[in-house]
Parts: C-alpha cells; structure tokens; sequence
C-alpha cells in the first residue's frame, strides 16, 4: 500500500499539510521587504543565505481571518519549478499518511479551489491537502520569476 509523507502545518485552528517532497527548509520567519504593485498575499521577498525568495502570506491567500504572531514560521518550497516561502502559524508535525486515508478532493465540493488536493483523515483529525504546483497563478508565478 502506498503512503505519502507531509508536513503538518496550522494557520488559525485550521490544519494544512503538503508534502514533504517540496519542502527545502523550515525558518523562523521576521519580516519581508514588500515589494510596489504586488498583490496583498505576497508579503514580499527574504534573502535565504543569499538567494531573493518570494513570501507568501497564506492565510491572506486563503482569505483567512487570522491574527499575525509575532512567532511564525516560513517554509521554504519548491513548486512549479519556482522557490517561495509560505507563512505559517506552527509546524506541528512530519506525518505518514496512507493512500487510504487521503480522500481525493471533488473540485465542485471545494467551489473551484483547485489548490485543495484532498483531505487527510488521521483519527479525529482532518488534515488540509495542499497541491503547490496550484496554488499560485500564472501571474503570480509570472511575478516570482520577477522578484526572485
């Protein structure tokens, strides 16, 4: 039987999870320089060991309304063949999740959100399935080549 690991991620008290597989690094994330004319979501970029990454603020991509702790932390992916970070609340684990326990996302069940891939059941738990390649748009994907 095949099973995917994931890194576990909280934003509010909603769990999100992507896979291990895209995941550089995990840092403690202080603050991006912004960037003129780019959407809200896009916090702006950080220097990582000297290389110009592109911050994306997930909870204001998601629409979320959820308070900015002073102890976030920014994980460094690698998708659709661009690296960005992705602010979150906490990591709160590295998961092994069975092929059966993902259920496949039904795209007119999530109303058009492509980047939800599935969700995962873990016991009581019910995990966010992110897919990274769609979570950005061609414009903004346009836009991290630019910054990066």
């Amino acid at each position: 039987m095949a099973e995917e690991q994931l890194v576990v991620f909280r934003l509010g008290k909603e769990e999100y999870a992507v896979s291990i597989s895209q995941v550089r690094e995990i840092i403690k994330y202080q603050s991006a320089t912004k960037l003129p004319g780019t959407p809200s979501y896009i916090e702006g970029i950080i220097n990582v060991r000297g290389k110009m990454i592109a911050v994306i603020e997930l909870s204001a991509r998601f629409e979320l309304n959820s308070e900015k702790k002073a102890d976030r932390l920014a994980i460094i992916i690698e998708a659709a063949g661009q690296e960005f970070a992705i602010i979150v609340d906490e990591v709160t684990e590295v998961k092994i999740l069975a092929e059966a326990a993902i259920e496949v996302a039904q795209n007119n069940a999530m109303h058009g959100k492509s980047y939800i891939r599935g969700i995962g059941k873990d016991n009581d738990r019910l995990l966010i399935l992110l897919d990274l390649e769609k979570l950005l748009s061609s414009i903004d994907l346009d836009l991290l080549k630019e910054v990066s």
